[in-house]
């Protein structure tokens, strides 16, 4: 359904009722009379057709004149002294006035206000009865109340003290406060009413009984009066106004006509008046001060109405500050147990996650039923969770959400294709983290019993007219229960600020310990390169290693010594991984290939056995590695790969990959090496090099290995340094490792 507003007369039922123009009704209620003069002259453009009825007046005797002819010379001054002096005319409001209609002088509340579009707008207001107070008194009529709201302690205090003050002052039957959740759905939180009515406390009501631009209306203009709910609306004459030629915008006006959509609905309820006052917070409308009358008609005073609005003012200043009370001691307790968390997380010699998960504890911080940590390679449970599979599709989940902190109260909504356990897993608040790695605290399900006003599911019922249908409010208000299931209790703010606190303090700790496992790996990995390669008669051999981009040490390893029988043996390998888990396992492989070759192993078979070796004692190693054994006077070779990308024989016109026969990496189990045998021919060379030379995030390893073929291609006489800076890219992540050798 489009979001635009219908056009204006377009009868309205609950299908489109969302989208009526309300703040443009083009009529008013027939309780005053409205006029829209110009400025200086106050010459009346536009004004409601009930002129006759209310100030015997014929339209034609006063439209596009002075609005003196409506109100009287002595009247018209006054408001044109208030107009010209006064920016804020809702501080002067009411003038009280008595108009000469058909000769008997009766008591009008003048109003006036600027419209949106700069207009004034003159309200005249019927004034029966006495007049309990002016506008200036207001304050001592509710000072009572005001003293009793400042004296409230909790909320409930709050709501009921301005209840039974609204009801007092202005004689509805009902007065309820109501408030909103964050999905605009409504509860009652205090009434006072008739003793012999039934109750309303407690029961909620859809969102869609007030729809958004009515409460968009509501932050605007915080009183709104329907005195009769059978009233006919009274059209303005013009109906579109003469200056702009669009509907007069009536959002500040006193008499301005409601939805006929809301006019059935208080029907419906049984309401024959109606008052709601705005409760703001910051400016944005966080519930009403709903007021209703069931014996008939009902006008309260406007000095009694101003003073129920400077009473909803009062309340809802007091309800930010009793918010914001309640917020700051929850804050300060949060922020006790944060405190001790986060010094705990600056102890680099113990893990992440036992600082989190011993005394105070996550769950101090954050109440849920359980919550898991994965930090820094260790995975960790405390408290009731579901399982891993499921704690995994929730941080996936957190993590397409985007953002630092994702949180739901109802999972199943959020997740629908997955087995979850309501027992565990209802609602969840994870913490994002770098590489993967999250916080996931969850609530299991609280089923709790709705009372609605009415089913909240049938909104609307269909109505014949005539040939026609047509979708209006429910007629049935009576208490309808929903028992509410699959959601956990919501995540409070002070919660979810809480936890992104957290994860600021988290990364940083897991920045700080990164830095220094990455140095204290650098430091292992080039204690383990070889400090210097051999020199060799009629042989040129040199070696080049580079770290990944941002300092990140991997597995890449190379090596280079002559055997006891004068052969040289030539490696070079890479281990999946980064970091000193992959230095440490490189050291170990290093060394037991090192160890097989210098026994007289040939390429083969010494990696057939450190493969055995790795599947016996390191069982997660995944490795590639070629191994060389090169006679220096034959130029012969015997190499073996395992798994590893095939190096470059290179001469002084081009670059061909060695013909070696490739076989498993180090790491596949039952897995045999193959030797093959080729020769390196005066001026002829070898390049073996790790994947990082060649690998690019934004393009194929195939482009890649040809980019080095050519750059090779005659360049056979390159140092692996020469090859390094040739290729050199920052579009890669992994660190390089070159190794060449050329007969000369």
């Amino acid at each position: 359904m489009t979001d635009e507003p219908v056009p204006v007369g377009t009868p309205i039922d609950l299908d489109n009722c969302a989208r009526e123009p309300i703040h443009v009704p083009g009529s008013i209620q027939p309780r005053g009379v409205l006029a829209v003069v110009d400025e200086p002259d106050l010459r009346i453009r536009q004004i409601s057709a009930n002129v006759g009825d209310v100030l015997g007046k014929a339209l034609d005797d006063v439209l596009g004149r002075e609005l003196s002819v409506l109100v009287g010379p002595d009247q018209a001054a006054r408001i044109r002294h208030a107009a010209s002096n006064f920016s804020d005319l809702r501080q002067r409001n009411p003038l009280d006035f008595v108009i000469d209609v058909a000769g008997v002088p009766r008591a009008f509340d003048a109003i006036l206000h600027r419209e949106p579009g700069g207009s004034l707008v003159v309200e005249l207001e019927i004034a029966y009865g006495e007049r309990p107070f002016s506008f200036p008194n207001t304050y001592q009529a509710v000072r009572t109340s005001v003293d009793d709201l400042n004296r409230a302690d909790t909320l409930t205090e709050l709501y009921d003290t301005t209840a039974r003050a609204v009801r007092d002052l202005t004689g509805f039957d009902r007065v309820m406060v109501y408030r909103y959740d964050q999905d605009y759905n409504g509860e009652v939180v205090a009434e006072a009413k008739r003793e012999d009515l039934n109750s309303f406390l407690g029961l909620h009501y859809p969102a869609s009984d007030i729809p958004a631009q009515a409460r968009a209306l509501y932050e605007k203009n915080w009183l709104r009066l329907i005195s009769d709910v059978a009233y006919t609306p009274v059209p303005l004459v013009p109906d579109m106004d003469p200056d702009t030629g669009a509907p007069l915008d009536l959002t500040h006006a006193t008499l301005r006509s409601v939805s006929p959509i809301h006019l059935e609905y208080l029907h419906n309820m049984g309401v024959h008046a109606s008052m709601s006052i705005s409760l703001l917070r910051r400016g944005r409308l966080w519930g009403l001060i709903a007021c209703h009358h069931y014996a008939g008609p009902h006008l309260p005073p406007y000095g009694s109405r101003a003073a129920a609005e400077f009473l909803g003012s009062t309340l809802s200043l007091r309800l930010v500050d009793q918010f914001e009370d309640d917020r700051l001691r929850e804050r300060l307790a949060a922020q006790a147990v944060l405190s001790t968390l986060t010094a705990a997380t600056t102890d680099d010699g113990t893990p992440l996650t036992t600082s989190l998960l011993g005394a105070p504890h996550l769950l101090d911080l954050v109440r849920a039923d359980g919550v898991v940590v994965a930090l820094a390679g260790e995975y960790r449970e405390s408290g009731s969770v579901p399982p891993p599979d499921v704690v995994a599709a929730v941080a996936g989940w957190a993590r397409n959400k985007g953002g630092d902190v994702a949180s739901t109260e109802y999972l199943a909504g959020d997740l629908p294709g997955l087995d979850l356990d309501p027992r565990f897993a209802a609602g969840a608040l994870a913490l994002n983290l770098p590489d993967g790695q999250f916080v996931v605290w969850f609530r299991s399900e609280v089923l709790r019993s709705v009372d609605w006003g009415g089913d909240p599911h049938n909104k609307a019922i269909a109505v014949s007219e005539g040939d026609d249908v047509r979708l209006s409010p429910r007629k049935s208000f009576e208490r309808w229960r929903e028992i509410v299931h699959l959601r956990s209790e919501p995540w409070s703010r002070t919660e979810t600020e809480s936890a992104e606190t957290l994860r600021g303090h988290l990364v940083e700790s897991l920045y700080r310990r990164t830095r220094g496992a990455l140095r204290m790996a650098e430091t292992m990995q080039r204690s383990l390169l070889p400090q210097s390669i051999p020199t060799l008669a009629g042989w040129q051999l040199s070696a080049h290693y580079e770290s990944a981009a941002g300092g990140r040490v991997g597995g890449d390893w190379y090596d280079a010594f002559v055997l006891r029988d004068g052969r040289l043996a030539v490696l070079i390998g890479d281990v999946a991984g980064h970091g000193l888990i992959a230095a440490g396992t490189m050291a170990q492989l290093r060394n037991v290939l090192r160890a097989r070759l210098f026994s007289g192993d040939d390429p083969a078979t010494a990696l057939t056995k450190l493969n055995e070796f790795s599947e016996h004692m390191m069982s997660r190693t995944f490795a590639t590695v070629i191994a060389a054994r090169i006679d220096l006077e034959s130029g012969h070779v015997e190499a073996a790969s395992a798994g590893h990308l095939m190096p470059f024989i290179t001469n002084a016109s081009s670059a061909v990959s060695a013909p070696i026969r490739l076989s498993s990496p180090i790491g596949a189990r039952g897995r045999t090496h193959h030797l093959s045998t080729f020769t390196i021919e005066p001026g002829h060379g070898l390049v073996m090099y790790s994947d990082g030379l060649v690998e690019r995030r934004h393009a194929t390893i195939d482009d890649g290995l040809d980019r080095l073929a050519e750059t090779l291609g005659g360049a056979s006489d390159a140092s692996a340094s020469w090859i390094s800076t040739a290729m050199a890219s920052g579009d890669t992540d992994d660190d390089v490792t070159i190794v060449t050798l050329r007969r000369l």
